[in-house]
């Protein structure tokens, strides 16, 4: 009689600098390569080929928010400009979490950091991605068994909230994929790569026409078309991520100095009876925020300080002699 067959899952544990920070969605590169350099020697009818110096390829991660807080706090120093270097690995593990495998890398940089298309349409699970670029990898052979890992909180493409200052972003049903790179002085990694700063991308958000569209009608008329568009027409707000049942926060990314460039008419399809605007943002910075907002602290009560009422002077009863 035959027996079932045990299938394998394999997982990925990342390490931050010796902090044990959860279980990957995928990973993958941290490849090591050379690339062959052919020489013409004189007097000689064949060419001459050799490889150069290794090469480290970046790695590119995947989690929700079930990550450490190393993992987010690296991010948001990034978005700050605060490029810090890391060392850490990527182990791969069987379906029991013992450790197979070790992909160790040295002085890593966190380069892009992707948010997913969100879609109020879509079924499908959310990710982080993050690129790291190491100036060294190596493998190691895995021992052990890896501890118990936090579940990881995806968090769905369709489970999303945008805000804006004084615009309703009720009808808002879609934002497309976008990524905050840092800028690199040379991508050639033997000349020294270093970091030069952070461009935060333009951002694409798509809503239905109607009723609810007429505060971004004004502002595009007010920014684009007046001419009204000092750092004082410019707005803040946030990308909110949402828990499955639409309520609790999972995270956020906190929007500086949006500002409006076009509002257009998106073509609609041929079953589609719904028309939708497309608007084109601009952003100055960002910053990621994990975890519920917290409380607001609470309200210092002030005791008003009791008026004292002035004492009359002692009245003098005279004693009849």
């Amino acid at each position: 009689m035959p027996t079932a067959r045990t299938t394998s899952i394999a997982n990925f544990m990342l390490t931050l600098d010796g902090v044990t920070c959860g279980l990957l969605t995928s990973s993958a590169g941290g490849d090591i390569s050379a690339d062959v350099v052919e020489e013409t020697v004189a007097g000689s009818p064949f060419v001459k080929k050799h490889i150069g110096r290794p090469k480290y390829e970046d790695f590119t991660l995947q989690f929700g928010f079930g990550m450490a807080s190393p993992v987010y706090d690296w991010i948001t120093a990034t978005w700050a400009a605060g490029f810090a270097r890391k060392n850490g690995s990527i182990t791969l593990l069987d379906g029991s979490l013992n450790a197979t495998s070790e992909r160790q890398f040295v002085d890593a940089l966190l380069t892009t950091i992707t948010i997913p298309a969100l879609d109020a349409a879509s079924k499908d699970a959310g990710h982080l991605t993050i690129t790291i670029s190491p100036e060294l990898t190596k493998t190691a052979a895995g021992s052990g068994k890896a501890p118990a890992a936090g579940k990881q909180q995806h968090f769905l493409a369709s489970a999303f909230r945008l805000e804006l200052d004084g615009l309703d972003c009720t009808h808002v049903t879609k934002i497309d994929s976008f990524t905050v790179e840092v800028r690199l002085v040379d991508e050639t990694r033997d000349a020294g790569t270093e970091p030069a700063g952070v461009v935060f991308p333009n951002l694409r958000v798509t809503m239905t026409d109607g009723p609810a569209a007429a505060s971004w009608q004004s502002w595009f008329t007010d920014f684009v078309i007046d001419g009204n568009n000092d750092d004082a027409k410019e707005k803040n707000g946030a990308l909110v991520f949402l828990a499955p049942d639409l309520k609790a926060e999972l995270g956020r990314v906190v929007l500086h100095n949006v500002g409006i460039a076009a509002l257009r008419q998106v073509p609609a399809g041929a079953t589609e009876t719904v028309r939708r605007l497309a608007a084109d943002l601009y952003c100055e910075r960002m910053e990621l925020q994990v975890g519920p907002p917290a409380p607001p602290a609470p309200e210092k009560v002030v005791v008003p300080t009791p008026t004292k009422l002035p004492v009359p002077p002692a009245k003098i009863i005279g004693v009849p002699r």
